[in-house]
């Protein structure tokens, strides 16, 4: 199961840290089709975040096609978004990475940064496609 964790001063809404993080647990095969998704409750209890919080996140990973919520059980996951499995070798080479970025005395922000800058330059072409759709350019 998925634990939720709130940063309430990253800037980004409460609601899309939990679609954020359960699309990256289903992207890292954490989560798989069938599995429950946390009940509101227990995400309420956890990180002290409002009911209604919680329900929107999950009603737009429902919209998403990513889960979907089943009367008196609960949401479970539809499908999932795995494509590079938690244990794989890419997985491992980024961990060491990670580690020797803070051994030089990176923070968390600097590596953020640091990997943000990165997959711009490798995925800059995915970017404008991504960024064309989402403003309806059929192209």
């Amino acid at each position: 199961m998925v634990e939720y964790r709130i940063d309430r001063h990253s800037g980004v809404a409460t609601y899309v840290q939990i679609v954020q993080q359960t699309k990256q647990a289903l992207r890292l095969g954490m989560l798989r089709p069938g599995d429950k998704l946390p009940t509101a409750r227990e995400v309420v209890e956890a990180t002290a975040i409002n009911p209604n919080t919680v329900l929107k996140a999950y009603r737009e990973l429902e919209r998403d096609g990513l889960v979907e919520a089943r009367r008196g059980l609960g949401t479970f996951v539809r499908r999932g978004l795995s494509t590079a499995p938690a244990d794989s070798p890419l997985r491992t080479e980024l961990d060491a990475w990670a580690a020797r970025a803070r051994a030089a005395g990176l923070d968390r922000d600097d590596v953020a940064a640091l990997f943000t800058a990165v997959l711009d330059e490798h995925f800059a072409g995915d970017l404008a496609g991504q960024e064309q759709h989402s403003q309806g350019d059929p192209s």
